[in-house]
């Protein structure tokens, strides 16, 4: 996409115009549906994620005259809705961090990195757990089996295994988010030195 084009449509979309999110929205949304999609595996899901990102851009449009790179923004925008879409998941149980763990097709580079920091983080969190909570998590998100089956095998209570998994799940989501902060700012920084060498 030319660049002055871009910011056209995004001055013009800071002011309310329509078309301006429209053409936006055509180049951008089938990305950012993509780049979900790789996490969250459910294309359903990340076309109705993608449709309440740009319902969010379009509610804070007056913003949108302060950023100056609207790709960065979006998928920044994007980034904080898997976070919460993993969050909303512990919540209710439902946490597939073995849909995390496996490897994201990207031809972006940032996407990429991004990706396997947070493979890596996953990685590391599950190294850190205590033995008996490693083993119940291994059983339960590698090896398919459920609580009573953990329960049974480990001659524990089905609530045991239960807390276990819950606080596993936990400590894996506190790993992503410091884990995507740092990247941030890593990024950041690699980026202000970039741009140093051409001052």
């Amino acid at each position: 996409m030319d660049t002055k084009w871009e910011e056209n449509c995004i001055q013009g979309l800071s002011k309310g115009d329509k078309k301006s999110f429209e053409l936006l929205f055509l180049h951008y949304q089938p990305k950012l549906v993509y780049f979900l999609c790789g996490f969250i595996k459910d294309s359903e899901l990340a076309r109705d994620m993608s449709q309440d990102v740009f319902l969010s851009i379009w509610n804070n449009r007056e913003k949108l005259s302060e950023i100056n790179s609207f790709k960065a923004y979006l998928f920044r925008m994007g980034k904080n809705a898997i976070c919460n879409y993993y969050d909303h998941s512990l919540v209710n149980e439902k946490f597939k961090d073995e849909e995390l763990s496996r490897p994201v097709e990207t031809d972006n580079i940032e996407e990429s990195i991004y990706a396997r920091e947070l493979e890596e983080s996953i990685e590391i969190a599950v190294c850190q757990m205590p033995p008996q909570r490693k083993l119940i998590y291994t059983m339960s998100r590698i090896d398919g089996l459920n609580n009573s089956e953990i329960a049974q095998q480990l001659n524990i209570n089905k609530r045991t295994v239960e807390n276990h998994i819950t606080v596993a799940l936990a400590d894996i989501r506190k790993r992503v988010k410091n884990r995507f902060i740092v990247f941030m700012l890593n990024l950041a920084c690699a980026l202000c030195t970039t741009l140093l060498t051409y001052i």
